[in-house]
């Protein structure tokens, strides 16, 4: 353990922070009061855990184990709420959604928690008596490692607006032991390693022994002599219930994620064997069991990843229905009589993405196998149940599971598949045959020969009551494109659901400063549960009081980032320069390598200016923050250069007090809500008509920074709502799109000179020797496998640039650029996920309020 550290006392000596803290809570009686709310009770049930809920040698009270003593001293609040919901739930047997995902990007509970059950103050003096600060002991969690990108945290997000709304709705996902990596960057690039979340344990889960449900692979299909079907033998894992309570702001409600986590049973254990010296035989599915939860989207280059990932998506998607099952069974039998007719009434499951698609078989082989139902029926009532949320038009994306694979390891429910299937297009031939010829693309089953996969959005859209996309412009692109067939038969089943963000984490506990100041000239707090309040601030954006006040917020906002960057890449950085951030999963879509291009171009002209000419530039931080997929190549090129150019700029006397370029390292929540209040300037640049939403632009527009981006996902309606003159703008538009990619194709595209300038300074070898024609070379030919610029980098970059001296221009004239932060700001109360989650309870779930009294 690193040593404690040292403070001087009055008396000019050194006292360390472990003796003060192990001195001070000797002084505190450690007594359990599990509801305390008054510091004192607070620092008393927090020293009962530390002394009788132990997990380190005694007389330690150092930050980790006071960190760990407060979390339980949290829980013990949680859990109280959290059994009261439960019982009010089984009582009221309200309608209920259950949230399937393979994500959840929870970040740090502990800030959240406290905020949320509004006991901040108590707890920050009851560890002010232990002999801590809060903020130290905050910096002890590690982030959950359950997710990576905007798809987690949108799920994050969605339960504790779930909670905050008082919707009686559950999450349900995996328990990975290892997350997607942890990013270390070196000079050769980003390096992956394991996440430690669970090294040692966390304390905000509550495993539930009594709640295991077995999960089946492999196996074969028995036909029954009256005709039934039964799926039987294979491996047989068990799904263990790990539970994380979700408290809502300032209401009792506190609902469930749901973990699930894989594990063999003592029978599979082969002692003869064990004692036979052959120990890896006798504990084979122990192991096999035990990689089913490692890690978040393990490789699928190989045929054991992609069964790896198959057994992932069903693992989760067959336990959550079994519990969601028995939960219905036990509510009507303690109400009286049911039968299945009711459960569409009582039960909403909602898809995020095509992840958890296994869900619509599994419902179907559970109630045709298990229950007895016949065939209608069951479909009845698994489409009555089931909504998908799509996240994405990108083929790649866009789940197909080879056949082969899915017979292997999923028989049974490759035959309702089928089955699903051949029904579909007997209805197309006989209700529609106008849409005969489109069968092909629309069916679920792909049979090419080459290649026959299951198509996973198909068969959730066949299947599902619901389907929504998660922005304006990229609902209009499902109904118009990806699934206009289905449209023109289904036409009320399409719906937008505009993505949205919990106002509690993003600004309400990241930025207390500028919260504190909305509140002040709002005079009220009742914006972080209706942001719509927010558009209250316009009418003060000129105010130079308020003004000056918005300003000071930022500049501690932009100091407090300025102290963690020296802390974790070493590179000072001026709090006075414009702070520019693009933060976001690194994908060529994203377009990074266009930021880098753009700083590599400005690098060069201020080498070639003179001092005086310097001066009156713009100075910039230029900050990037994300993960690059293992297995993707030219994302991880792309890191490496903007860490090459960093080394260079950085370390460039004549220029690095006008330019700064710095790569953040292991991007997540927790350094999210750092970079987020400390932004001016944020990066949403995807080429048009890629990125669904979105997410990250609404914090950062929240937050007051201004947006320089393309008229993608969600950046089309924050620029109608916070006015489109406070918006950077650049870009082709999705619809110009694929006439622009058509004419590159026909050798029509002419590269803007600054473009060229900057790909030459590259491969002039002013970053180093590190080859990088393979990354340029995707930016250049007219077509090809990863050439032809698919992503329209060298089309958008002119007007991209224009775009940046707009911005250095705004820059300088302090008013006006307050004046735009307010309004960012202002406008940002639409992107609310208290609107989100609002409107599809109301317009999909069906659900409604069940608040515990």
């Amino acid at each position: 353990m690193a040593p404690a550290s040292v403070k001087p006392n009055s008396a000019g000596a050194a006292t360390s922070t472990a003796t003060v803290s192990a001195v001070s809570s000797s002084k505190v009686p450690p007594i359990a009061r599990p509801l305390a709310g008054e510091p004192e009770e607070v620092a008393s049930n927090i020293n009962y855990h530390a002394q009788f809920s132990p997990h380190f040698s005694p007389f330690k009270f150092e930050p980790e184990q006071a960190y760990f003593a407060t979390a339980e001293s949290v829980r013990d609040r949680l859990i109280q709420q959290w059994n009261e919901t439960y019982v009010h739930y089984h009582k009221e047997d309200p309608k209920q959604t259950y949230y399937l995902s393979m994500e959840y990007l929870q970040g740090r509970a502990l800030t959240n928690a406290i905020g949320n059950l509004d006991i901040q103050d108590a707890y920050g003096e009851a560890l002010n008596q232990l002999g801590h600060q809060l903020e130290d002991i905050v910096e002890q969690e590690k982030d959950a490692a359950l997710g990576n990108g905007g798809l987690g945290r949108l799920a994050s997000c969605f339960l504790d607006s779930m909670a905050t709304l008082n919707l009686p709705a559950w999450g349900y996902g995996l328990r990975y032991r290892y997350g997607l990596f942890k990013q270390r960057i070196t000079k050769e690039g980003q390096e992956e390693i394991a996440e430690d979340w669970l090294e040692k344990f966390s304390p905000w889960e509550i495993v539930r022994h009594d709640v295991v449900f077995p999960v089946r692979f492999f196996g074969h299909v028995e036909v029954n002599p009256d005709g039934s079907r039964k799926w039987i033998g294979g491996d047989i894992v068990q799904a263990l219930a790990y539970d994380v309570p979700i408290p809502g702001y300032k209401t009792k409600n506190t609902i469930s994620l749901r973990l699930w986590e894989a594990r063999a049973s003592s029978d599979d254990f082969n002692l003869f064997l064990f004692n036979d010296g052959q120990y890896e035989s006798a504990s084979q599915l122990h192991s096999r069991a035990q990689q089913i939860c490692a890690v978040l989207y393990p490789g699928d280059a190989t045929e054991n990843g992609k069964l790896l990932r198959l057994k992932q998506q069903f693992f989760l998607c067959s336990a959550s229905l079994q519990d969601i099952i028995l939960r219905f069974k036990e509510r009507k039998n303690e109400n009286g009589s049911w039968n299945w007719s009711e459960f569409s009434s009582k039960v909403a499951v909602q898809l995020n993405d095509t992840h958890p698609t296994l869900a619509i078989p599994e419902l179907m082989r559970l109630l045709l196998d298990n229950e007895g139902l016949g065939w209608d029926e069951a479909w009845d009532v698994t489409t009555r149940t089931v909504a998908y949320t799509n996240h994405t038009v990108l083929p790649e994306a866009l789940e197909k599971w080879s056949q082969s694979v899915m017979w292997k390891l999923l028989p049974r429910h490759m035959e309702i598949i089928e089955e699903i299937d051949k029904r579909f297009i007997t209805m197309i031939r006989t209700t529609r045959p106008d849409l005969e010829s489109k069968l092909p693309s629309m069916c679920i089953l792909d049979n090419n020969p080459q290649k026959p996969v299951v198509r996973m959005a198909n068969l959730c859209v066949v299947s599902s009551h619901k389907v929504n996309g998660v922005a304006q412009l990229h609902s209009d692109i499902l109904k118009a494109e990806l699934f206009a067939d289905y449209v023109s038969i289904w036409p009320k089943k399409f719906q937008n659901k505009t993505n949205g963000i919990t106002p509690r984490r993003w600004l309400r506990f990241c930025s207390p400063e500028l919260s504190n100041i909305i509140t002040k000239w709002l005079k009220t707090d009742q914006w972080v549960t209706n942001l719509d309040l927010l558009v209250g601030l316009r009418v003060f954006a000129e105010n130079a009081d308020l003004q000056a006040e918005w300003s000071s917020a930022k500049m501690a906002n932009k100091q407090r980032l300025a102290q963690y960057i020296l802390r974790e890449t070493g590179v000072s950085i001026d709090p006075n320069s414009l702070f520019d951030i693009q933060v976001k999963r690194i994908h060529e879509y994203k377009r990074q390598l266009m930021n880098i291009l753009g700083a590599i171009y400005r690098y060069k002209k201020l080498k070639e200016m003179s001092t005086e000419e310097r001066k009156k530039t713009t100075p910039r931080t230029i900050m990037f923050g994300g993960k690059a997929f293992a297995t993707y190549t030219n994302a991880k090129r792309i890191v490496k250069l903007v860490n090459d150019v960093g080394t260079v700029v950085n370390t460039d006397p004549e220029v690095n007090s006008y330019l700064k370029v710095v790569f953040v390292p292991n991007y997540n929540v927790s350094v999210a809500e750092m970079l987020i209040p400390g932004s001016e300037l944020s990066q949403h640049i995807s080429t048009a008509g890629m990125e669904a939403s979105g997410t990250s632009n609404m914090k950062f527009a929240l937050n007051g920074c201004l947006i320089i981006g393309t008229l993608d996902g969600a950046n089309v309606e924050i620029r109608e709502e916070i006015g489109e003159e406070n918006f950077f703008l650049f870009g082709a538009t999705a619809d110009e799109v694929p006439r622009l990619r058509k004419e590159r194709e026909n050798g029509l595209f002419k590269p803007d000179p600054r473009f060229e300038e900057a790909k030459m300074y590259i491969r002039s070898g002013a970053f180093g020797s590190y080859d990088y024609n393979p990354l340029l070379e995707s930016l250049e030919g007219n077509s090809g496998y990863g050439r032809g610029d698919y992503f329209l980098v060298g089309h958008d970059f002119p007007s991209y640039m224009d775009a940046q001296e707009r911005v250095d221009e705004a820059y300088k004239d302090r008013k006006r650029w307050l004046r735009m932060s307010i309004l960012s700001t202002a406008g940002s109360g639409k992107f609310s996920s208290d609107r989100t989650i609002s409107q599809y309870a109301k317009e999909i779930w069906n659900i409604e309020e069940c608040r515990v009294p």
